[in-house]
């Protein structure tokens, strides 16, 4: 019988050495939106960079994919600021087809590992991390839980990790929980990963990034706009509740 063959005792160090691209091009873009659109470090860097890791992206397409998940459900799942600017890298790095079914996937599996954490022992812990917000979702849950989840998806009023944790904590069911975050945030990730995929034209262009110009008045409109038919049965049920 011939032996297996082992694998090679650098396996470990070429599989970081490709990675690094992508982990590079993610740091670079989020360090925009902490440090300012007008960093010349970090927009030269994007510029000298850029063929390099979209070459290694489109060479790599599975293990890029499959680190990109990673990276988001990990940072959805301890609560990471700068979802945004990771949505718009992905646009960047994919297109944003692709990087809108990766960005849906890995924040609805972030969200959900957050929610089941918090409905344990352990979550007594976390919701501290509520806040004062809890008590002002508290009577939105109780009237239409999927409804209201699902304005809350549309348009962020509060921040994406305190719903996760409300949720929890107010006895939303598990189903109910997913099917809204994952119909929720499909609109404004669309929106962010069109943004990246027209972020390379924008650096071309030496155009100012700024995040402010992907939520457009019309794009907010549009957003609002599906919020209200979310929340139209809770508006009705109310109306009726009043005139019985």
């Amino acid at each position: 019988m011939r032996p297996s063959a082992s694998p090679p005792a650098n396996a470990g160090g070429s599989a970081i050495k490709r990675l690094w691209p992508i982990a590079a091009l993610l740091v670079a873009v989020v360090a925009l939106f902490f440090f300012g659109p007008n960093n010349e470090a970090i927009l030269e860097a994007l510029h000298e960079h850029r063929e390099t890791v979209l070459a290694f992206v489109a060479d790599n397409a599975v293990l890029a994919g499959l680190a990109y998940v990673t990276v988001y459900v990990l940072a959805i799942a301890f609560s990471v600021p700068g979802g945004a600017m990771m949505t718009i890298a992905g646009g960047f790095l994919f297109d944003w087809q692709l990087a809108t079914i990766y960005v849906v996937f890995a924040a609805t599996v972030g969200a959900t590992a957050v929610f089941i954490v918090a409905r344990s022992a352990v979550g007594n812990r976390l919701r501290a991390r509520a806040g004062p917000w809890m008590k002002k979702m508290e009577a939105g849950f109780q009237e239409n839980a999927l409804n209201y989840l699902l304005v809350l998806r549309l348009i962020p009023v509060f921040p994406f990790f305190v719903i996760n944790l409300v949720s929890a904590f107010l006895g939303v069911n598990l189903r109910t929980y997913v099917i809204a975050t994952f119909i929720g945030i499909i609109p404004g990730t669309i929106v962010f990963a069109l943004f990246g995929d027209g972020l390379g034209s924008l650096l071309d262009a030496d155009a100012e990034f700024d995040i402010s110009t992907v939520l457009t008045p019309q794009i907010m409109a549009a957003l609002a706009g599906l919020a209200a038919l979310a929340a139209a049965p809770v508006i009705y049920k109310k109306m009726r509740a009043r005139k019985s």
